[in-house]
């Protein structure tokens, strides 16, 4: 490890084999945590590059639970829809939500997530505030899946191995050290879907990511970078200011976009008008949203991102007819559908 750190310090990049190895070290019980330390700040103050996350990534995945979405027989494609964090606008739910509506209109929703840690709710705080099972074994996933169009898999089941660093990740915290464990989370879903929808804190991670999930094998990928009115980031796509929208594949090149509410018809939002609470308040929001009664700026930020995941996912031409199809399935009650068959599913 001790070379490892060297080469970092001296600001070179990590080739293939040297992240598999360093991968390998950082969930090695036995390694000691001061190394592991040295090791993860090193590579935070060189700058990770897009090839050594996409390793790190890789050989993470490689150490997760695998729930064998294969055996399945899908009918549309896999995909989520999730952010980084770390905008710290306390937000309702709006990946969440906005999943819901992409399953109703034919996308075979994997949602990978965690509870909060820089809100005060995560996808896993609102799920289980309306009635959903989180703790999902692999099995039990596969089947929700099967019944629902849908599943759910709670992060710390699925990367078991992650044990190994969670003290170093805490102590690097209280020193304001930020690792690449502050970046991975939406690019680590264990069931590899084959589209995604990523929200990133920062702008100038949106072609970076989008590299990133390229490299993961994604067939298509977009990832967001939105701003409020005042310049404040945003990890969605943005009622409330434009977004950055990078989109990259299998089988295309880069596409680096901006987009605003009025290129759709829809209002600018104040942040206020879309923050949520705790959990059983952003459960309420997202229930009112699917089941038509919120029909103001949290419904439209909602379909503004429904309808990004449906273009994303190929279920739409384009964002403008993935929001028009988002509002009808919320209008015929195919979204409200799909939460209460979650519901059922999960409890099975």
């Amino acid at each position: 490890m001790d070379a490892l750190i060297h080469h970092l310090e001296d600001k070179r990049e990590l080739t293939s084999s040297e992240v598999e190895v360093a991968a390998a070290l950082l969930l090695d019980p036995s390694a000691p945590d001061s190394k592991k330390e040295r090791l993860l700040e090193a590579l935070a103050l060189k700058g990770e590059t897009p090839g050594e996350i996409a390793g790190f990534v890789e050989a993470f995945l490689d150490q997760a639970v695998d729930p064998h979405l294969g055996l399945l027989d899908l009918d549309g494609p896999t995909l989520d829809v999730c952010g980084t964090g770390g905008d710290q606008l306390d937000l309702f739910n709006v990946s969440t939500t906005a999943m819901f509506i992409a399953a109703a209109a034919g996308a075979v929703v994997v949602k990978h997530g965690n509870r909060g840690i820089t809100s005060k709710s995560g996808g896993a705080d609102v799920l289980e505030a309306l009635g959903v099972r989180i703790d999902l074994s692999a099995d039990q996933f596969r089947s929700c899946v099967e019944k629902a169009g849908m599943g759910f898999m709670f992060a710390p089941l699925y990367h078991p191995a992650f044990k190994s660093v969670v003290a170093v990740r805490k102590s690097l915290a209280q020193r304001g050290v930020k690792t690449i464990f502050n970046l991975i989370g939406p690019l680590l879903n264990p069931a590899r879907p084959q589209c995604q929808l990523v929200g990133v804190f920062s702008r100038e991670l949106c072609p970076a990511f989008a590299e990133i999930l390229q490299r993961l094998g994604r067939e298509s990928a977009w990832v967001v970078h939105g701003t409020t009115g005042d310049g404040r980031c945003v990890d969605e796509v943005s009622l409330m200011g434009s977004t950055r929208i990078c989109k990259s594949g299998l089988f295309q090149d880069l596409d680096d976009e901006e987009v605003r509410p009025r290129d759709f018809g829809l209002k600018h939002a104040e942040v206020a008008e879309l923050q949520g609470g705790d959990a059983i308040a952003n459960a309420a929001i997202l229930e009112s949203i699917l089941n038509g009664r919120e029909i103001g700026p949290k419904r439209d930020m909602v379909l503004m991102n429904a309808g990004a995941a449906l273009a994303c996912a190929g279920l739409a031409d384009d964002m403008g007819d993935g929001i028009e199809i988002a509002r009808e399935m919320i209008i015929s009650g195919a979204a409200m559908e799909r939460l209460r068959l979650l519901q059922k599913a999960s409890q099975a």
